[in-house]
């Protein structure tokens, strides 16, 4: 039998208490492959809570800071460059571990992608263009006329999984339901697949204490200048959580720093709650306490993988 390359990968929702559970497990023998979608941009670092530099000085990173802001990247795009750098990782001896809370680039790079049409360009701005005129309620509606089984898998608060459902729709003439989703783990290699779970209330607390950190970090210096770099609700990575509150509040007028921290707080939340849900679709992953590191050092012996 072929031995088959050992990977890990552990994920949850935002502030669930990945950083601490890598830094106590995986400080020697692993390289961390990030699955953050708003980590991969230049000069996005305190909204995505990128890692600080003692961390990346301590364990080797790879697809942080790897675009700019105004470019796209897809889940297609994560699985190609996470490949590569798996293979690199391999090469050296030790073991990749795939950390973030993108959910959808963490399950295709473990179950595989749809066969959905490839991204066109022209039709991905205009679907974000129309949504930016009408309003993420009218785009919901619509994919509810279009794909109401893809709607009914969506978050009516999910702005990418919208956008991207009806490109596809407009893009092939056919429902993003309609493309199959594969439902078991590809074979070539051996994943060990944790994910993190705490409460609702803790994860709700966690989540306001991350978000007032960034702003004592600096996070509103951080927008300023991505405002003076030209920066809008165009560029990709301003959809983000943490950053596309703040341009939002430019247009619609509104310039309280409070209430600006207030969405952010709340649209996370609402991203956690998603994010878990999107979890529990995933049976193969095991939900652990983030501070039960036994429990996540049990998962890894049965791997093989002995700290």
């Amino acid at each position: 039998m072929k031995i088959r390359p050992k990977a890990v990968v552990l994920t949850g929702p935002t502030a669930v208490g990945k950083t601490a559970m890598t830094e106590a497990l995986f400080s020697h023998g692993f390289e961390i492959i990030n699955a953050d979608s708003v980590q991969i941009y230049r000069g996005l670092d305190i909204g995505s809570a990128k890692p600080d530099k003692a961390l990346m000085g301590k364990i080797p990173h790879h697809l942080i800071d790897i675009k700019d802001p105004w470019e796209d990247y897809s889940s297609g795009d994560f699985v190609h460059d996470a490949e590569d750098a798996m293979s690199s990782i391999w090469s050296r001896g030790n073991i990749p571990l795939i950390t973030g809370g993108t959910m959808y680039y963490i399950k295709h790079l473990v179950y595989g992608a749809p066969s959905t049409p490839a991204a066109d360009a022209s039709i991905r701005k205009a679907v974000r263009d129309e949504i930016d005129d009408k309003g993420l309620e009218w785009a919901f509606s619509y994919l509810q006329d279009i794909d109401p089984v893809s709607a009914s898998r969506i978050g009516r608060n999910d702005d990418y999984r919208i956008s991207r459902a009806i490109e596809v729709f407009r893009t092939s003439g056919k429902p993003l339901s309609s493309f199959p989703l594969p439902d078991a783990v590809r074979d070539d290699i051996s994943f060990t697949l944790i994910c993190l779970k705490r409460s609702r209330e803790e994860l709700k607390e966690r989540i306001g204490l991350r978000v007032e950190q960034m702003f004592s970090e600096g996070l509103y210096d951080e927008i300023r200048s991505l405002a003076r770099s030209g920066a809008d609700l165009s560029w990709p990575a301003v959809e983000g959580i943490g950053y596309r509150e703040f341009f939002q509040a430019r247009i619609d007028g509104e310039e309280s720093l409070s209430m600006i921290k207030e969405r952010i707080i709340r649209d996370s939340f609402r991203y956690a709650k998603q994010q878990m849900t999107f979890a529990s679709s995933m049976k193969d992953f095991v939900f652990i306490d983030p501070d039960d590191a036994a429990s996540a050092l049990d998962q890894l012996s049965l791997n093989g993988i002995c700290l």
